[in-house]
């Protein structure tokens, strides 16, 4: 969708894909890629070493009048260093399907800026999604009821007590 948009998409990852030349992508580090790119889109998992990783340092080093979309976990974001980077005028805008915490407090100073989006992580949102998620949730029950083991254990420890 992007290249459809013309837009020339550089990255950030462990290491740079294999598959990048099919995407006409560009694999940048990550202090480069703050600094080149217009808009920000976080897809991270939430690690040790990507909580709070956008905080005030990174902010600072991503191009004046970015925009910030973080699509991923909310603390990978440190919110008071968002809320800074949005007033100061570093960051153009800011959207966010996730926020820290989560839900925000009704009264939370992003709801008041006109400069920020915010939706329910609603990622999952499509007909086929949830379709899938309520079949798997059923085989789970299943399988746990006919075999005594779940397909898709989150906590298995509890299981075996």
């Amino acid at each position: 969708r992007a290249l459809a948009s013309g837009m020339r998409i550089v990255y950030h990852n462990r290491r740079p894909r294999a598959d990048e030349a099919k995407f006409e992508a560009s694999y940048r580090s990550f202090d480069a890629l703050l600094a080149e790119a217009d808009f920000v889109l976080v897809l991270s998992p939430l690690t040790a070493q990507t909580r709070g990783m956008f905080n005030a340092e990174a902010f600072g080093k991503m191009k004046k009048g970015a925009y910030f979309i973080n699509a991923a976990r909310g603390p990978i974001v440190v919110t008071a260093d968002l809320v800074a980077a949005l007033k100061s005028g570093q960051l153009a805008y800011a959207a966010m399907d996730v926020t820290d915490p989560e839900p925000l407090p009704v009264d939370h100073e992003l709801y008041q800026m006109d400069n920020v989006l915010i939706t329910p992580h609603i990622a999952s949102a499509s007909e086929a999604t949830r379709r899938a998620m309520a079949n798997l949730a059923a085989d789970n029950l299943i399988a746990f009821f006919t075999r005594g083991e779940a397909l898709t254990p989150l906590n298995p420890e509890v299981l075996s007590r």
